[in-house]
């Protein structure tokens, strides 16, 4: 069964990513860590009894943290809505797809989700949306002029627009590499600003979400989005002792994505 077939008929993955992080440039600093995201596709997704989908759980996803204006979201109508507008006509085998770090007990953090147009084990586009500890978000869709599918070798290219961290400029360009199997994801990003920029890469296998899978993740990785968001003040903490310029949140762009 295809990776689109799976989730139309409403399995939701479990993907326990491996995260790397690393700032080039006259300042150097990287880390690596490792978070727990899920696959699922919102209009199909039958999740398991300690996960919510729109009403609490353990972990749980709502549409309204994603797809839209942050906080006010609408989930996959907004994003179809960005796919047709880009000229993808929607038709039967396409299934849009949701990778996003749940929220745990509640609380809910995530730096980047990807909305994924998937036909069979094909990557069609791409919507990141991003999201800056400011309260703001902006997307970015992603996908080849003619709408071939995305491959490993594939490189998508977006003029950075939008202010993610205080320690770097909004210029330059973002690069973007998506590799998509049946049972694995690798997504890496580089932002490019001259001699500086910084280098990120996320990996991690696909496999079922179950009750067992959502329990040992919260083992291993205690806090989910609270133990995001502490390491991204932790970072940044060790940035500013380093001496790294902070600079103050500019005005977010008009749109709310970049096509």
């Amino acid at each position: 069964m295809t990776l689109a077939a799976r989730l139309e008929a409403g399995d939701a993955l479990a993907m326990a990513a491996a995260v790397t992080h690393a700032r080039r440039g006259a300042l150097r600093h990287s880390f690596r860590t490792h978070a727990d995201h899920v696959m699922l596709a919102p209009e199909h997704a039958r999740t398991p009894r300690l996960m919510g989908h729109n009403r609490f759980g353990l972990i749980a996803v709502h549409d309204t943290d994603h797809g839209g204006a942050r906080g006010a979201g609408v989930g996959a109508p907004w994003a179809w809505a960005q796919l047709a507008a880009a000229g993808i006509v929607r038709r039967p085998g396409l299934v849009l797809a949701l990778l996003t770090q749940p929220r745990f007990l509640g609380y809910w953090f995530n730096p980047v989700s990807f909305w994924m147009l998937i036909e069979g084990d094909d990557l069609i586009a791409v919507i990141a949306e991003v999201n800056n500890t400011f309260g703001q978000r902006h997307s970015y869709l992603l996908a080849q002029p003619d709408l071939a599918p995305i491959t490993a070798g594939t490189r998508l290219t977006a003029r950075k627009v939008f202010h993610v961290s205080p320690f770097q400029e909004v210029a330059g360009e973002y690069h973007f590499s998506f590799a998509l199997h049946p049972d694995r994801i690798a997504i890496r990003i580089a932002h490019d600003d001259g001699a500086r920029g910084i280098d990120t890469a996320m990996t991690g296998p696909l496999t079922p979400l179950t009750n067992g899978a959502i329990l040992a993740g919260i083992i291993r990785r205690p806090g989910g989005a609270l133990r995001v968001i502490a390491e991204i003040y932790w970072h940044a903490l060790r940035l500013k002792l380093k001496g790294a310029h902070y600079r103050r949140k500019p005005v977010p762009p008009d749109q709310e994505i970049s096509r």
